[in-house]
């Protein structure tokens, strides 16, 4: 069951508190107070930040000092002033690189200066409420800089890992690593071999010792048994120095020629900005994902957390500080530490700035190979095999490498530039990609276009309608979703010549407003890419109806042998005993081009005869084949990859979910769900018979036993549904009725009966409010009964004892399309609304 969510009630007869004249009122809360999470949270995030921001200004060739006087910064000011409340900033790995070419070029003093400088340019941004803009970018584009980055980290630590000094440059570093290789220094190479060892091996320890274990962060672990093994064994390796505060070097003006200070300060803005912009949106998923958490947690307000951005810049750059941003290392282990406000990532901060003043003997033992090793894990895990094998998928590859090698090469800024001119050139590509086919079946012309219709495509559209003679039927099928003016009126000036000359144009597609089933005269089609309006004797077909069940007239005016030339999208039942014509029905889904889509016209019914079986060429076998060439045709190209996993890996489903065989249920799209998330278990009534019921059924508890024993589901949750018709047979059983399979499975739903008649037990309530009739009464009953009936099953209480599974109620309302889950509070079992917030979460 979901937690308890207590109600709040308005006492009439509560008295008033009065404040004496002259005593102040009583102080508000300002703000969240610090809980034992937010404590225990911040404490995890230090562990981590304190090792990675030494290891950050080590790779940038900056005084180690300044990754603390980032950490703490980002820690403070970000924590206090940004809108992404759990997320965590400080020196990021993603802007090492720049960092280190500024300190290169112009020095430590200058290059405070310009993070001050683009600190001053987030607050001007986030002013500007420019933030969502950031979120523009082609995520390939941002994965392929942090990959690029990535390599030049990972590329430059391996010179120290092994014993030497990096160059500032990627080629310099390959070229002379065979050098490096030939003369590596065996001390350095066993404390960062130590440190990767530890870093990897310690999150997969096994065991529940191991799942204790795992709470110090393994960064810190790594660090600290590198830096142990290093003093035992008296190895000579340099180590962090930390100089004294007083002589560490603040912000100085800026030197350098202007247009080379005014793109470092682009290219620190850009970076900075567009990684905390999509940290902050990674963070409200990661909260969504924990439902103990989204309700007590915000949204990222995006426009303020550039603001807390670039305060934050401003000060760590004054203060000799890296550039800050949001990171996701710290970000993520905070909110999987269970951080509930931004006090977490305060305290951090605060604790950050203790450790750099009290901790600095301690500090100073670390040898510089393990803070290197550390890095270069770092920067090996920006290149992730996620990113590739998403940006694969959705085909855009060729942005992510361009950008990689753009950024290794030549630098962040000139990097992410090639990828946005490649980005857009891709676009282009797409745009004008546009397949335009002609073929002829039983007489009439079909022409198929697959793309957006811009000008570009005018020449090959116009080329391929004057393929289909004067005076003939042709259907024109619009698989897209634009038109430009120019396409518009090349097609209406052709439509207009054919119709004059006796002929006729049907327009088909997927494109919502596409005007379905009627030959069209002069009003067919709107500039805008869309077409009229169509009256009540037309259909408006929308890019779902492929399971919308909707029922399309056909108009009048079409005569029989037009209809008999259109396939149908109606659903129809046993009693309609319609059928077509004999046919062709490869032919026929051919000519449609997107078969399943909509964009079929609906079949006239033949005359009345007996009933027949379907075969090949019936109503219900068209519907299905052109529900499964639909989806050979454009589902299964964009899913095969993801399938092709789950074929590999087998399922790992985290839900078991029990619910009615109702068909207006479709349980992957109430609960946003795609393959291999749930185990569906359907039956009439959505039903759990007990265990050891004689004569009973027991396939749902081989199901109930599968999912939790085996597949090791997480949570089992029953679904009812409004105007249930098993409930309404429950409501109206007859005992002189012959027992039928229907009535003896239905037996399983007296217990609910009973339950509902019992005066000593609560009403079930949905939302607060009463049942509306007796069969919504016996809906949302039979659903906490079943639960019960539930927690008897051995495989199932067993699960429960040891904290390994969670039951959920939940009642989905057809009408209304509202879901509503079940919470105990202390009047009775209440179906809670499950609000768009929640759902989009």
């Amino acid at each position: 069951m979901s937690a308890c969510t207590p109600t709040r009630h308005d006492d009439p007869h509560r008295k008033e508190h009065s404040h004496e004249p002259h005593s102040p009122p009583s102080p508000r809360p300002r703000g969240p107070r610090l809980t034992g999470a937010d404590v225990s949270a911040s404490i995890a995030v230090f562990l981590i930040a304190l090792p990675l921001s030494l290891g950050i200004a080590l790779a940038t060739g900056a005084p180690l000092q300044a990754g603390l006087v980032a950490a703490a910064v980002g820690g403070v000011v970000v924590g206090r002033l940004g809108g992404a409340p759990l997320q965590v900033s400080g020196p990021a790995a993603g802007l090492t690189v720049v960092t280190a070419e500024l300190i290169q070029r112009y020095g430590w003093r200058t290059t405070c200066a310009i993070t001050v400088l683009a600190g001053l340019a987030q607050l001007g941004l986030g002013l500007l409420r420019v933030a969502r803009t950031a979120l523009a970018v082609s995520p390939a584009i941002v994965h392929g800089m942090l990959a690029g980055i990535g390599v030049t980290i990972a590329v430059a630590q391996l010179h120290i890992v092994l014993g030497g000094t990096p160059h500032s440059s990627v080629l310099l570093n390959l070229r002379d690593l065979p050098a490096q290789l030939a003369r590596v220094q065996t001390a350095a190479l066993s404390v960062s071999a130590l440190t990767l060892c530890l870093l990897l091996a310690w999150p997969r320890l096994p065991g529940r010792a191991g799942r204790l274990l795992r709470v110090v962060p393994a960064p810190l672990v790594a660090v600290t048994g590198a830096t142990t093994s290093a003093a035992l064994l008296g190895f000579g390796l340099p180590k962090v120095d930390l100089p004294s505060w007083s002589s560490h070097a603040l912000a100085g003006l800026p030197e350098g020629p202007a247009l080379g200070l005014i793109a470092a300060v682009l290219t620190i803005t850009l970076v900075c900005s567009v990684q905390s912009l999509l940290g902050a949106v990674a963070v409200d998923k990661m909260v969504a994902a924990r439902p103990a958490l989204s309700g007590r947690v915000r949204r990222a307000d995006l426009d303020r957390e550039l603001l807390g951005q670039g305060a934050a810049n401003v000060v760590s750059g004054a203060l000799g500080g890296l550039p800050i941003a949001g990171v996701a290392v710290r970000s993520t282990a905070n909110v999987n530490a269970g951080a509930v406000s931004r006090n977490s990532t305060m305290l951090h901060g605060v604790l950050v700035v203790i450790a750099a003043l009290l901790m600095v003997p301690v500090l100073e033992l670390i040898p510089l190979a393990s803070l290197a090793a550390l890095v270069m894990a770092v920067g090996i895990q920006m290149v992730s095999l996620h990113h590739i094998r998403t940006v694969t998928r959705h085909r855009e590859v060729l942005v992510y490498a361009v950008t990689t090698v753009g950024v290794v090469f030549l630098g962040v800024l000139e990097g992410v530039a090639l990828g946005i001119g490649m980005a857009v050139a891709v676009a282009l590509h797409r745009l004008t990609r546009t397949r335009i086919t002609h073929h002829e079946t039983e007489g009439v012309h079909h022409v198929h276009v697959r793309g957006q219709l811009t000008f570009l495509a005018v020449p090959r559209l116009s080329r391929t309608l004057h393929l289909v003679p004067q005076g003939a039927h042709a259907v024109v099928e619009l698989d897209g979703s634009f038109m430009d003016h120019a396409a518009y009126e090349s097609l209406q000036d052709w439509q207009s010549t054919q119709t004059a000359h006796g002929g006729t144009v049907e327009l088909v597609g997927r494109r919502t407003g596409v005007r379905i089933g009627e030959p069209t005269g002069p009003a067919g089609l709107h500039p805008d890419g869309g077409t009229t309006a169509p009256d009540s004797s037309g259909c408006r077909c929308h890019p779902w109806t492929p399971w919308r069940n909707h029922q399309c007239a056909i108009p009048e005016s079409v005569g029989p042998a037009q209809r008999n030339n259109t396939e149908t999208t109606t659903t129809h039942t046993s009693e309609d005993a319609e059928h077509t014509e004999p046919s062709d029905l490869a032919a026929k889904l051919d000519a449609l081009g997107a078969p399943g889509t909509p964009g079929a016209t609906v079949e006239a019914p033949a005359p009345p005869s007996s009933p027949r079986a379907p075969d090949a060429t019936t109503p219900t076998a068209n519907q299905l084949a052109r529900g499964i060439s639909a989806f050979q045709r454009n589902t299964a190209p964009l899913v095969r990859s993801e399938l092709a996993r789950l074929a590999r890996e087998g399922q790992q489903p985290s839900q078991l979910f029990l619910t009615c065989a109702d068909s207006r249920l479709v349980t992957s799209m109430i609960t946003s769900s795609g393959p291999g998330d749930l185990f569906v278990v359907r039956n009439v009534g959505n039903l759990v018979p007990p265990p050891g019921e004689e004569s009973g059924d027991d396939s749902v508890a081989a199901a109930i036993e599968y999912a939790v024993d085996v597949l090791r589901v997480r949570s089992i949750t029953v679904c009812g549904h409004s105007g249930c018709g098993a409930m309404q047979a429950l409501l109206a059983a007859d005992q002189d009725t012959a027992q039928t399979p229907l009535r003896r499975w239905l037996r399983y739903g007296g217990p609910s009966v009973a339950r509902m008649a019992d005066g000593s037990r609560p009403a079930a309530r949905l939302a607060g409010r009463a049942a509306a009739d007796t069969v919504e009464q016996l809906c949302l009953t039979n659903v906490i009964q079943q639960l019960e009936h539930l927690r008897a099953h051995d495989s199932v209480s067993r699960a429960l004892r040891a904290g390994e599974l969670e039951l959920h109620g939940m009642y989905f309302h057809v009408g209304e399309a509202q879901a509503y889950l079940l919470s105990e509070v202390h009047e009775g079992e209440v179906f809670d609304h499950v609000g768009v917030a929640d759902l989009t979460a």
